[in-house]
């Protein structure tokens, strides 16, 4: 178990967009044998919770959140090498497409379940951050994807996601795909709302939202 105190330095250092000594603490507390995930949900994203939060206000500013976000994803690669080191081999059937929404320049939850997906033997095509509707529509199709996923940290981008289960609709494609939704200000309630099939709080019930989904296309 991850000490409180160290979880609370690991939202500071994502605060204080110090990428150097964020990925010290996450190397020497996964090195301890702490479970890199409770360090994540715990830690770091609490910290840029908070970050999108002050830049959703005005209280911090682009350069400020580009550098949290440089923070976070030099913890999230640490995170991810562990997850995938420590995962057991499985088989899982589906293709998914992944991207966070267009004006939003986070990867953190997404990389997070990128790497669980992956672990857990699913085909998973990341296609990064600030993506277009339409290139993520586009994937999708190409690529024959069985769901797409999309993530946002704003408020500010969260009507993208409408955006995409809306022009889904109008390319009468809704129902060839399943969507599922998350970030730090989505919710069940956003997820109905705009008629995405489902909505994963984290990185693990992302994997088990997933396996749901790909049941339910059977």
């Amino acid at each position: 178990m991850v000490a409180k105190e160290t979880l609370e330095e690991a939202a500071r250092l994502i605060l204080a967009q110090d990428a150097e000594k964020a990925a010290e603490l996450a190397r020497r507390v996964i090195g301890e044998g702490s479970d890199p995930l409770e360090l994540m949900n715990g830690g770091f994203i609490p910290g840029i919770n908070q970050v999108g939060e002050l830049f959703n206000r005005g209280e911090l500013f682009l350069p400020q959140l580009m550098g949290a976000a440089n923070a976070m994803k030099a913890v999230t690669d640490i995170v991810n090498e562990a997850l995938a080191a420590a995962a057991k081999p499985r088989k899982e059937t589906g293709t998914i497409v992944v991207a966070t929404v267009k004006g939003d320049i986070h990867d953190i939850g997404k990389c997070i379940v990128v790497a669980l997906l992956r672990a857990n033997g699913f085909s998973v095509h990341d296609l990064g951050r600030d993506v277009e509707t339409d290139k993520i529509i586009d994937a999708a199709v190409k690529l024959n994807a069985d769901i797409i996923g999309t993530s946002t940290l704003l408020t500010t981008t969260m009507f993208r996601q409408k955006e995409l289960e809306d022009a889904l609709k109008k390319a009468n494609l809704r129902r060839r795909f399943k969507t599922i939704v998350g970030g730090a200000p989505v919710t069940p309630r956003w997820a109905a709302k705009i008629g995405a099939d489902a909505y994963a709080e984290d990185a693990q019930e992302g994997v088990r939202k997933t396996r749901d989904l790909m049941l339910s296309k059977s």
